[in-house]
């Protein structure tokens, strides 16, 4: 009950992503790619971007940030800046907007410096001293850069990707469950990563050309990379690291967003950074005599990490990079001192025990090799340090600055052990890059998944390889929308399991039920329920009565019916199943679980909502039971039983599992992974069943955003956010807005297959409906008379959606005047509701209200 862009094929692994460096906005751009941790917005309505000065002065600028966006109008930057969440961004603006849009922006969370440009320094100063993100008045460029260098040094330094692990969560594998998803991720690309052996020449042209596309504007960096493939050498990774240059903010910005693209593109440069530390590390070793030392460093961390960090005491923290460190307190007291005086950061000065006879990661000293020659000793340690957390202590009076005690874990850390023995069973495979494979599809990275098993389907002889391949490429077509060429892998890996297995072996039947889940995501239901078919012949002939797999066929069988909307047959395989799930699963297995969700879903379909909500409690039950707290299951559960709740007028419970579900996902998913997107469609809906119609909205468009960022252009679910949003917007009135909406919904299930399919009918009948608010009744008429053509041939003669549409062309009819043409549709939804409904029901007395009313004029 889960919630329910594709590469041309490569002889290499590779990937590019076009960046337009300087963008004039009009609109939040969800498909640009940033290669940093931070953006530049510089605002000016008088701005001529068509000007030498306007052409020097972003050159300058991007010497610095490669991002750069120009904002005309003050409005554009905060509808920009309320649209982030990854990025920090300076601003720039100039005097004579300072005081006015400064109020505004200033406590935008993703604002993190304001730089007020102005010829006259002097009439500014004063009014700037009370706002703490307004780091300076200049009235030159020059100056703004180099203020800009010391603000980016240390959001680079804030935004390194921590994760925390209580002492409680390492009881069980299932506790292991609840780890930080960035933790998991970062630490598996880490292991192949560093496995993976590379042909130095190739993957260096590869990466070289994919930041040339993200630094395409940017002359001073495409020097550097002409450099850096130029002159780059393995045993030269930690200086082209301390440079600060493009490879240092693409790398941080790429393990903490787990930016897959990236990672792999610089897996080389990852793995060489790490053997020259374990080179130098091995080296250093006996210049510690054995004696431990401390290490220091200084940043910021935000206060809700804050709270997470004081939970820990006695568990384990991870930097999920390459971490920086010094031997000089006073430095890192320094940079924690300055991070302090923000208001949504704490000040940390983190105090780092180091044993070197037990350290489980490798670090060095790197002062000569690195880039900048520093006087104190900068330690860099190796990717995912592990520490574990002692005493936290503040260090002022206001509760902004504290000092935090870590000691390095050893290879004999129980917790540490328990840890990476769980992580190494996430992602299986027979090499690395099949691993690699495994855990960009269980990430979402569904683009170089694909290019990874296309790669490795071409160096594949093996059939039993073969097969695993064009699964995976089948899944990752489905999940793209592109269920053609889903099926196409599928029936590959079918013909290969025909010709090496017996004829009634369970693979068998696993590739025909995963055709049949396509046919059913495209819709043509006939086609899903001849292979699910398939699929059951097999199980029932090789399988015992009360084999769980059978309850799997049994259920894809009741899910063809019930969106067939043939209740009654999904409903008797829905029992079947869920009687083989009761009799041989243990009360609280999950499959049980599923078994009651689709139960609980036929009657939610034929609105018996008390009765689907039964269902829906014993599933969760079980899931509370068995899952973490934070698990992905929960959460889609929530908001089943959410939308439960909102169709029987329950508001304020709806909107308590809402959201629960949203609490989870935001906790445990990327900020454009689709489930987002639903939770966010699921808030709008309600809103809208509130008649709050621009909080409605609000969540629409953020539901919009991630969908047009993380789908085909004609998926399904982006027709579904196309049509929620022209819905608000025709209950505002604004019907023109409201068409052009329903239309782009329109275009996508117009191409997609069938033809007869349901959603295709309902976009016609929203469309009808829009033209009739506007009083074009003969457009009205034309897209009701479609949505009627496809109805009549999907659905049982007395469906209760064919009289909704008989009524609709009643209607308009009326409105037009054809009265007899009227009189005939309104009787022929009578017919039905006289069959189908209660005798008082509302519905019924419109209809023959409309009956008497038209036969007046007959």
């Amino acid at each position: 009950m889960a919630a329910q862009e594709s590469q041309e094929n490569s002889s290499s692994i590779s990937s590019t992503g076009a960046s337009n460096t300087t963008v004039t906005a009009t609109a939040p751009s969800t498909r640009r790619r940033i290669a940093q941790n931070y953006l530049l917005f510089w605002i000016d309505a008088s701005i001529d971007q068509t000007s030498k000065y306007c052409e020097n002065t972003l050159a300058q600028l991007r010497t610095v940030v490669n991002d750069v966006t120009i904002c005309t109008q003050p409005d554009e930057c905060m509808q920009l800046l309320d649209s982030l969440n990854d990025e920090k961004v300076f601003v720039i603006i100039p005097g004579y907007q300072g005081q006015d849009l400064v109020s505004k922006i200033h406590d935008m969370p993703t604002l993190d410096a304001i730089y007020i440009f102005c010829g006259n320094i002097s009439s500014h100063q004063q009014w700037t001293k009370d706002w703490r993100k307004v780091k300076g008045v200049h009235n030159n460029i020059k100056d703004i850069c180099d203020a800009l260098k010391g603000g980016i040094k240390q959001v680079n330094q804030d935004l390194i990707p921590i994760s925390f692990v209580t002492a409680n969560e390492i009881m069980s594998d299932e506790n292991l469950n609840q780890l930080e998803p960035n933790y998991m991720y970062t630490q598996i690309f880490k292991n192949i990563l560093l496995k993976i052996e590379h042909n130095q020449e190739q993957a260096m042209q590869i990466l070289a050309v994919y930041c040339r596309n993200l630094y395409s504007k940017n002359i001073t960096e495409l020097n550097v990379i002409d450099e850096f493939q130029r002159d780059y050498r393995p045993e030269q990774a930690i200086w082209w690291y301390t440079r600060e240059c493009f490879i240092y903010q693409m790398l941080n910005r790429a393990l903490r967003t787990l930016d897959a693209d990236s990672i792999i593109n610089m897996g080389f440069f990852i793995r060489d950074l790490h053997q020259q530390i374990v080179q130098l590390h091995e080296q250093q070793l006996p210049n510690y005599h054995g004696k431990p030392f401390i290490a220091y460093r200084g940043q910021g961390l935000l206060k809700t990490d804050f709270e997470k960090l004081e939970k820990i005491k006695g568990g384990l923290m991870s930097f999920n990079n390459f971490l920086s460190t010094n031997t000089n307190k006073e430095v890192s007291l320094d940079s924690a001192e300055r991070e302090s005086t923000k208001a949504d950061m704490v000040g940390i000065l983190f105090i780092m025990a180091i044993d070197p006879r037990v350290s489980s990661t490798p670090f060095a000293s790197i002062n000569e090799v690195s880039y900048f020659k520093a006087e104190e000793a900068e330690i860099l340690f190796a990717m995912h340090t592990v520490f574990r957390v002692g005493e936290i202590k503040q260090m002022d009076n206001n509760g902004q600055l504290y000092e935090v005690e870590l000691q390095l874990t050893d290879d004999d850390d129980e917790q540490l052990r328990q840890l990476t023995e769980f992580i190494s069973k996430e992602v299986v495979g027979a090499t690395e890059w099949e691993r690699m494979g495994m855990l960009l599809v269980k990430t979402g990275h569904f683009n170089k998944a694909e290019e990874l098993y296309k790669e490795l389907l071409e160096q594949s002889l093996d059939d039993y390889d073969k097969d695993i391949y064009y699964h995976q490429l089948g899944y990752i077509k489905d999940k793209q929308g592109n269920y053609e060429q889903a099926v196409e892998y599928y029936k590959k890996a079918l013909e290969i399991e025909k010709t090496n297995l017996p004829a009634n072996h369970p693979s068998l039947a696993t590739t025909y039920n995963n055709i049949g889940k396509v046919y059913v995501h495209k819709g043509e239901y006939s086609k899903a329920l001849s292979f699910y078919k398939k699929a059951l012949g097999i199980c029932e002939q090789s399988l015992r009565a009360n084999n769980p797999d059978l309850a799997t066929s049994y259920s894809n069988i009741g899910e063809v019916y019930r969106l067939k909307r043939k209740y009654s047959k999904a409903l008797s395989f829905y029992k079947k199943a869920l009687k083989i799930c009761e009799n041989s699963l243990p009360a609280n297995h999950p499959d049980l679980a599923t078994s009651y969700d689709n139960t609980g879903s036929v009657y939610q379909s034929m609105k018996k909502y008390s009765k689907a909500l039964s269902f829906y409690e014993k599933a969760v039950r079980i899931q509370e039971e068995i899952l973490p707290e934070n698990h992905p299951d929960l959460a889609t559960s929530y908001s089943i039983i959410g939308s439960v709740y909102m169709f029987m007028g329950e508001s304020s419970k709806a909107l308590s599992f809402y959201e629960k579900a949203l609490a989870i996902r935001e906790k445990t998913l990327p900020t454009d992974h689709p489930d987002l997107g639903q939770s966010y469609n699921n808030l709008s809906d309600l809103c809208y069943n509130m008649k709050e119609y621009s909080k409605a909205l609000s969540f629409y468009e953020k539901a919009i955003r991630i969908c047009e960022k993380t789908l085909p252009t004609n998926h399904p679910h982006l027709a579904v956010s196309y049509n929620n949003i022209g819905k608000v917007y025709a209950h505002k009135g604004e019907h023109s807005a409201a068409l052009s909406f329903y239309k782009k919904a329109l275009e996508i299930y117009e191409k997609s297959p069938p033809a007869n399919h349901p959603d295709l009918a309902t976009s016609y009948n929203i469309i009808g409906e829009t033209y009739k608010q506007m009083e074009e009744y003969s457009a009205a008429l034309s897209f009701y008379e479609k949505a009627l053509g496809i109805e009549e041939k999907a659905l049982p003669a007395n469906h209760f959606d064919l009289a909704t549409s008989y009524n609709n062309i009643g209607e308009v009819y009326k409105k037009m005047r054809e009265y007899s043409k009227a009189l005939s549709f309104y009787e022929k939804a009578l017919g039905i509701q006289e069959e189908t409904l209660p005798k008082n029901h509302p519905d019924l007395q419109a209809v023959k209200e409309n009956i008497e009313i038209v036969k007046q004029y007959l």
